[in-house]
């Protein structure tokens, strides 16, 4: 359901760096947790205008790791009409939605204390 190659917006991609130079914690494993932050808030994407100009641009294998399969049956299931450019827009709104939650700690143990 996602493109092999996934990029965020410039606005998340900077919050994850800098959460990653608080707490060590890599860009793709954070996204991974505001991810599933999101999907368990609620939140619904609502399709936008909103440009995903990041610079890092990742396969999808890096960005989701393990959590890949599980990750397309919820977009799938939660979006069915969504072809894989809309699903991967939704997953970068997931992603930036769930990192507003995470992204002021400032240490690894603040971090895991959070979640």
């Amino acid at each position: 359901m996602l493109p092999n190659r996934m990029q965020l917006s410039s606005e998340t991609e900077e919050q994850l760096k800098k959460l990653k130079a608080y707490t060590g914690i890599t860009p793709n494993i954070a996204a991974r947790i505001a991810f599933f932050r999101s999907i368990e808030s609620g939140f619904y994407y609502v399709a936008d205008d909103k440009k995903i100009d990041g610079t890092l641009i990742l396969d999808k294998a890096t960005w989701l790791g393990d959590t890949a399969l599980l990750t397309e049956m919820l977009l799938k299931s939660k979006y069915k009409s969504f072809d894989p450019k809309q699903a991967a827009k939704a997953w970068a709104a997931h992603v930036h939605d769930g990192i507003s939650a995470l992204r002021n700690h400032r240490s690894l143990k603040s971090f895991v204390n959070s979640i």
